[in-house]
């Protein structure tokens, strides 16, 4: 049984799981703080599972970490200056602006999906998990996952252009 070491791991899955997290919660910073807490939860069991089942039990502690983070939040107020966000970067503004036009019009034709929906095409589509992995994160059976994931893009090719940029 092949294991892999945090470090590895940390270097070889740290940036899919922000992404995944990115697209959760849609800030970066909270994305980098969950990408942490998740690396930590993963710390003293990483060598305990084999290689190939370390990336969706990455996804699967992240999401954890994530519902935990909402719990959270649903108890306290807290708010946030979007000045803060605006970092510096080395991309020119024509490729930030792109990017983030791109990345707007992704969440809301997600949007139009219900949640699971949403989760099943981020998994398959967007993270490149197999539909055994993507149903297992998602806690259901592999025919639902490809139901779900069927009707998804279903809805997604159904949707006019006009709707979507809108």
């Amino acid at each position: 049984m092949n294991v892999l070491s945090i470090d590895k791991a940390y270097r070889e899955y740290k940036n899919d799981v922000y992404r995944y997290l990115f697209y959760l919660c849609r800030n970066h910073h909270t994305a980098e703080d969950l990408t942490q807490e998740t690396f930590c939860r993963a710390w003293g069991h990483l060598e305990q599972l084999p290689e190939k089942k370390v990336k969706p039990w990455l996804f699967r502690v992240s999401h954890n970490a994530y519902i935990d983070k909402l719990r959270k939040e649903s108890r306290c107020s807290s708010y946030e200056n979007e000045f803060f966000y605006q970092l510096a970067s080395d991309e020119t503004p024509e490729a930030c602006v792109l990017r983030e036009e791109i990345r707007r019009e992704l969440y809301s034709q997600l949007s139009l999906l219900s949640l699971n929906q949403q989760q099943a095409v981020l998994l398959y589509d967007i993270h490149g998990f197999s539909y055994q992995e993507a149903a297992n994160l998602m806690d259901i059976s592999l025919s639902k996952f490809k139901i779900t994931l069927y009707r998804a893009r279903q809805r997604l090719r159904s949707v006019p252009k006009a709707t979507v940029t809108a």
